[in-house]
């Protein structure tokens, strides 16, 4: 286990890096749960019962991106929109992160597709950790910018987990094994990052348990096994993943809390990663979050992997204030969890 945070025995309001600008991309293509479960009849002949998919998950619909469509292509829209928005253009940035769960191609970097379509020099790499991946990322790039290694930072994720699904599965047991992935949906998203007056991320928390490691993911493409259709398909234990969240999440909120004096009340929205409509209630019902702060994108977007956030923070955009507090709550395989604090210059 590892326990970090940003702001562990200082104040809050340490030096201000902050958001200026916010983008996400959503594919046009909506694909709704009935019409996934058919197909997943249709190919592998399973007695899958009408609207299971929707009552088990409380997913109703989700965006799937077109052929041709990449996780650097929603990752590229996305970010368009954050520089335009920061009232920068790409040659502006001096570090480009990709952080998602998805990428284009096994190497080089996807950050280096991106920036080839966009055009910037900047110092580009990716960052990956599952649907931690962005908060990570804007984590990583913070850090940066606080120690002077760059001015201006565009972090983006592209998240096509649509594509790591598996609609034919060969039994009711490798169905259940998949399950998880037919909550996906695509997505990209984006963060400009740099120096504010006031305000900006004042706190970031993070706890690691990677005993869990191998609850969940998709196993083919690296070294154990880098060829294989049986392993490029998403599976995972959903029931344990959860089990995982619930010993810790509290915790993790819970100092939080501790560190920066802030309660629920002080927090304008609570943007949590979202995997199915049931695991969110459990988490209002453990963490007493008020409901009335939550952006729920579930059952029309679906589980979004690490693009979730980011897409709930541009929905939200234009309701903030300055001196708006923003609270968000990262769930990642692996395991991961992180909580960022973020008020609005």
């Amino acid at each position: 286990m590892g326990i970090h945070s940003t702001c562990a025995d200082r104040p809050a309001a340490a030096p201000g890096v902050g958001i200026t600008g916010v983008g996400s991309a959503l594919p046009e293509r909506i694909v709704d749960s009935e019409q996934l479960r058919r197909t997943v009849v249709e190919r592998s002949g399973l007695p899958v019962p009408p609207r299971m998919i929707e009552r088990a998950t409380g997913v109703r619909t989700r965006r799937v991106a077109a052929d041709g469509e990449y996780a650097s292509t929603l990752a590229v829209r996305a970010a368009r929109t954050a520089l335009e928005r920061a009232g920068l253009a790409p040659p502006d940035i001096d570090l480009l992160l990709f952080a998602s769960a998805t990428r284009d191609v096994a190497e080089p970097a996807t950050a280096h597709i991106v920036q080839h379509a966009l055009g910037s020099r900047a110092h580009a790499l990716d960052v990956t950790n599952a649907c931690n991946s962005f908060v990570g990322g804007i984590d990583l790039a913070r850090a940066m910018l606080l120690a002077g290694r760059a001015h201006r930072a565009l972090v983006v994720t592209g998240e096509t987990p649509s594509r790591a699904v598996q609609h034919a599965p060969a039994d009711l047991d490798r169905f259940r094994e998949v399950f998880a992935g037919y909550t996906f949906g695509d997505a990209g998203a984006a963060v400009v990052l740099e120096s504010v007056p006031r305000g900006g991320i004042l706190d970031i928390g993070t706890e690691t348990r990677s005993e869990h490691w191998d609850v969940g993911g998709i196993p083919g493409g690296g070294s154990r096994h880098p060829r294989g259709d049986e392993y490029t398909w998403f599976h995972g234990d959903g029931a344990e993943l959860r089990d995982v969240f619930e010993k810790v999440g509290t915790s993790v909120l819970d100092r939080m809390r501790y560190r920066t004096g802030l309660e629920w009340q002080d927090f304008r929205h609570i943007l949590v990663h979202q995997v199915t409509l049931p695991y969110l209630e459990r988490f209002v019902e453990l963490t007493g979050v008020p409901r009335d702060r939550l952006v729920v994108t579930v059952p029309e977007l679906g589980n979004l992997a690490s693009a979730t956030l980011g897409v709930q923070l541009d929905l939200i955009r234009d309701r903030l204030d300055p001196g708006d507090r923003v609270l968000l709550v990262g769930l990642g395989g692996g395991v991961s969890l992180m909580t960022m604090v973020w008020e609005k210059a």
